[in-house]
């Protein structure tokens, strides 16, 4: 029993889970009635995008907008009405809910999903990553969560070269494989905005839940940066490695400026930037409006969504339930593999 122990993270110092033989009977809390100030989302699309917005700080940034008919082109003066919530109904450009371009995927496994009441989920786009099959999980969890893969045709092809078949029932082990088509850019890093198959899952999924959300009412956590503890700092480092270009991140470093965002190192006492990795949240407006919200900032702005998360933490002000956890905890949940090889862009 000692070795279930270790797996399901029971004599971890950071990531706290039950113990093995209370996993196995943990269910969804029935409960539960999450608090949120939003009641009613509404995702906007357009048919026609907007004209460019003259607010722009600097005119590079308009020249090479990755705005298109799959996220809308949001102007500023609609970016700055989104972040305010005006009673129980919000409205917010969301590129995810967009029926003009992009990311089509079959029926039935549009079905498959609105099926699973709790979903582990990744990406590979490109063939940049190979698929890791998820560890420690309990019988529990293999029984009542989804497992989704989320490929393009290039991951497929060479996933498919390499030997790694997707099998009639469209799995490969326990990864449901969902094709994507239609990639709405060819930047593959905006592509895969999910966490990508560069790291192995370790941790029992509703133990995770329990641990990271469940206990702590939290609806979102998500992990403190392990190198630093500003937006700013952040911003010199992905200069220095070439992450992004001195101009683009110059036009959002420009307008967090413009909009007052403080340099401060905390933000409700943790660190005052996080790391993508891992995400961990239940789907409420808030959550929504939450990642569309964050998701445009890196559309507008640099692919680098740790420069952008605290923007969207500061300015969205109704949103509160957020669990930012340690870096010891992210590392107690994955083993982390790296990228395989590089991806591959699309050319059209």
């Amino acid at each position: 029993m000692e070795g279930d122990h270790r797996l399901f993270g029971f004599s971890s110092a950071c990531l706290k889970l039950l113990p093995a033989e209370e996993l196995e009977h943990l269910d969804f809390p029935m409960d539960k009635v999450p608090v949120d100030p939003i009641k009613r989302l509404v995702y906007i699309t357009e048919a026609n995008p907007a004209s460019v917005d003259e607010r722009m700080p600097f005119e590079q940034h308009s020249e090479a907008s990755t705005f298109n008919l799959f996220t809308g082109n949001q102007t500023l003066k609609q970016r700055d009405e989104s972040f305010k919530v005006k009673g129980a109904d919000a409205s917010v450009h969301c590129s995810f809910y967009s029926d003009k371009g992009g990311f089509r995927i079959s029926v039935e496994d549009r079905s498959y999903m609105e099926s699973c009441k709790a979903v582990v989920s990744t990406c590979a786009f490109g063939g940049g990553d190979d698929l890791y099959q998820p560890i420690g999980m309990s019988e529990s969890s293999l029984k009542k969560v989804c497992f989704v893969a989320f490929w393009d045709e290039i991951t497929l092809a060479s996933q498919e070269a390499d030997g790694h078949k997707v099998g009639d029932d469209r799995y490969i082990g326990k990864w449901r494989i969902i094709l994507v088509k239609n990639l709405p850019f060819t930047d593959q890093r905006l592509n895969g905005k999910i966490p990508k198959t560069q790291s192995q899952l370790r941790r029992d999924p509703l133990g995770v839940l329990e641990a990271l959300l469940w206990r702590s009412n939290s609806v979102l956590a998500i992990s403190e940066h392990g190198a630093r503890s500003s937006v700013y700092d952040e911003a010199k480092a992905v200069v220095k490695k070439n992450k992004a270009t001195p101009e683009e991140v110059a036009v959002q470093l420009a307008q967090y400026h413009q909009d007052g965002l403080p340099g401060d190192k905390r933000f409700n006492e943790k660190k005052a930037l996080a790391e993508a990795s891992i995400i961990v949240k239940e789907h409420t407006p808030s959550t929504n409006m939450f990642m569309c919200l964050w998701f445009n900032e890196v559309v507008r702005f640099t692919c680098r969504d740790q420069l952008s998360f605290l923007y969207v933490l500061w300015q969205f002000k109704e949103f509160r339930d957020i669990n930012m956890f340690p870096v010891c905890t992210r590392k107690d949940l994955v083993n982390s593999m790296g990228h395989i090889r590089k991806a591959k862009p699309l050319t059209s």
